[in-house]
């Protein structure tokens, strides 16, 4: 593939002319593209099917004289993309560049939840080292068991290293040394112009010094690119050879270790080992904002007390007559938002989950910064979040302010136009056009697309 690759830009630069900079770098370019040859020439015939090391060959002595001919149009040709995502793409176990992580594994899913991955190739390769049927069923049952082949009966001692991955297995010892991944890519790193994405796999227990040697004989077989991963060093990862919760026994010590799991947002041990849930209560003596609202002839009020540092921690909300559903309603509302502020839940959670709700009563209110009101619980979070949120969380949750525009002048006057705040964004709750999948805006009642000119009903 390089080698077909350089002859095509051959052909390229005989059209087009080779790359800016050609003329400067000519020799050095024309010997890279050799060495790429050299090395072509070097490979065993009794490694490689005759006919494609033969096309290589070819391949290669043509391109190189090519390029004395006509220079080449691109400087490289190909490189190794990320070796385990492509691994996943083509649904196998591995590339070969880049080792399986473990015989088992368990990938973290993005939505929650762990996928766990058992090597499909052990059955394959037991069978063309020689191991009958039953040899085989055994061994893989064994590591389904204890997601290892180190301590099955039936496995050989000598085939052992065969099966050597990336990450030390949970029960296990072994794993392939940093330089074996170091001296894979050096085998492969002559029949790619670029670099290779792929990841240098080091234990937990690696040193200054493990990195050190690692970078030092990389440089020393000419690698263009080293990326090094210690085990763990990150507090999540996407490949684990533990699931996380379980027991992972450490072979070095015979001691077994519980995984450990990741660490919650403001929690302190509880009974059992338990998470617990932190609390922050307010000062007994606490500053507090008393804001009166009216929604379509219903009037109410939000009382708004606050933390020591200002921010808000409980919400008291004053409408009706006792003991009717909308007091009751409204009390419930304050005492859960109030105990989901003192329990860590921050305030745009709160407010871009309950914006632009929609029930009776609505309508038109006296608060210029929130105009309208879809409902009352609409409302109260549109005024929590205008008033005690920032531009940035405010924008990013649609309750954009309106720009000032900049003064206008006349030649015998300087004036100043203003407009209110806009509480709300025209797109916050605007649904998707049925037509080509473009996010509405408002028009009047109803919604319009700027994208194909489709409404929900106005015209």
């Amino acid at each position: 593939m390089c080698g077909e690759a350089y002859l095509q830009s051959t052909r390229l630069a005989t059209a087009l002319g080779p790359y800016e900079g050609f003329a400067r770098n000519r020799e050095p370019q024309l010997r890279v593209v050799d060495k790429h040859r050299a090395h072509a020439h070097r490979l065993d015939p009794a490694l490689v099917p005759l006919d494609l090391l033969a096309a290589a060959r070819e391949v290669w002595d043509t391109g190189l004289a090519e390029a004395r001919a006509h220079g080449v149009r691109n400087s490289q040709v190909t490189v190794l993309a990320p070796t385990g995502t492509i691994a996943f793409m083509m649904d196998c176990d591995t590339t070969g560049v880049e080792p399986d992580i473990a015989l088992v594994k368990y990938k973290k899913l993005v939505g929650g939840g762990v996928l766990k991955i058992v090597n499909t190739t052990v059955p394959r390769v037991l069978r063309r080292l020689g191991y009958d049927s039953r040899e085989v069923q055994e061994i893989v049952e064994y590591i389904d068991e204890h997601e290892t082949i180190e301590g099955a009966q039936a496995l050989r001692p000598e085939h052992l290293p065969v099966f050597d991955c990336a990450f030390r297995p949970a029960r296990g010892s072994r794993s392939i040394h940093p330089l074996g991944h170091i001296r894979m890519m050096a085998a492969v790193q002559p029949f790619i112009s670029g670099a290779i994405s792929k990841t240098i796999n080091v234990p937990e227990q690696a040193t200054v010094e493990d990195i050190e040697e690692a970078y030092v004989e990389s440089w020393r077989l000419g690698l263009k690119a080293v990326a090094i991963y210690r085990d763990g060093c990150k507090k999540t990862q996407p490949l684990n050879t533990v699931k996380p919760g379980a027991q992972r026994a450490d072979a070095d010590r015979g001691e077994v270790k519980a995984a450990a799991p990741e660490p919650a947002r403001r929690i302190t041990g509880g009974a059992e080992g338990k998470p617990e849930p932190v609390r922050r209560r307010l000062p007994t003596n606490r500053h507090a904002l008393c804001h009166k609202f009216d929604i379509a002839g219903h009037e109410g009020y939000i009382h708004v007390g606050f933390h020591e540092d200002g921010t808000p921690g409980e919400i008291f909300i004053k409408m009706a007559k006792e003991g009717s559903t909308i007091s009751g309603l409204m009390d419930t509302i304050g005492v859960l938002t109030s105990m989901a502020l003192q329990y860590g839940v921050p305030l745009e959670v709160l407010v871009s989950k309950f914006s632009h709700v929609r029930f009776e009563p609505s309508g038109f209110t006296k608060n210029p910064d929130i105009p309208i009101a879809k409902s009352l619980i609409d409302y109260i979070f549109r005024f929590l979040g205008t008033r005690f949120l920032g531009a940035e969380q405010r924008v990013a949750i649609g309750l954009a302010e309106r720009p000032e525009p900049a003064p206008v002048t006349t030649p015998a006057v300087t004036a100043t136009s203003t407009r209110a705040p806009l509480a709300f964004s025209p797109q916050a709750d605007a649904p998707s056009c049925p037509d080509c999948g473009s996010l509405m805006i408002r028009n009047g009642s109803c919604y319009k697309c700027l994208n194909c000119g489709a409404t929900s009903g106005c015209s």
